[in-house]
């Protein structure tokens, strides 16, 4: 009976692997998108951590923190030179998503330590 249910499943999964497969590469996105712990976050800023805001400029203005350097998203692949690369790197934005997306850039681009803070809000709770 056991045996039955396994071919069964292999058949399905051989039927419908088309559809897993981008099912799968989403759930690894999402997965890799997650926002740092606050204890990974607190040991990248006491080794000077960059704190990179990727929301766009009106955002930005409208509220951000004093320690964060803002570079919308869209500007990031064109303005990483204003990056220091032996420094480790911390992204943020409104939710975390858009920050997700700077960290997956950053990391292409040969960036060592980049982290996902999540939303900027979080800076002021977990600085010392």
């Amino acid at each position: 009976m056991l045996a039955v249910k396994a071919v069964s499943i292999l058949h399905a999964l051989s039927e419908y692997w088309i559809y897993l497969l981008p099912l799968g590469a989403v759930g690894y996105l999402l997965w890799s998108r997650r926002s740092a712990s606050p204890s990974d976050v607190k040991a990248l800023l006491e080794r000077g951590a960059q704190i990179v805001d990727v929301r766009t400029k009106a955002e930005f203005q409208a509220a951000a923190h004093p320690r964060a350097v803002n570079l919308p998203l869209d500007q990031l692949q064109e303005r990483l030179e204003e990056l220091d690369r032996s420094r480790p790197v911390l992204c943020c934005c409104e939710s975390g998503a858009r920050s997700g997306s700077a960290v997956a850039l950053l990391k292409r681009s040969g960036f060592a330590e980049v982290a996902n803070l999540g939303s900027w809000r979080r800076i002021a709770s977990l600085l010392p």
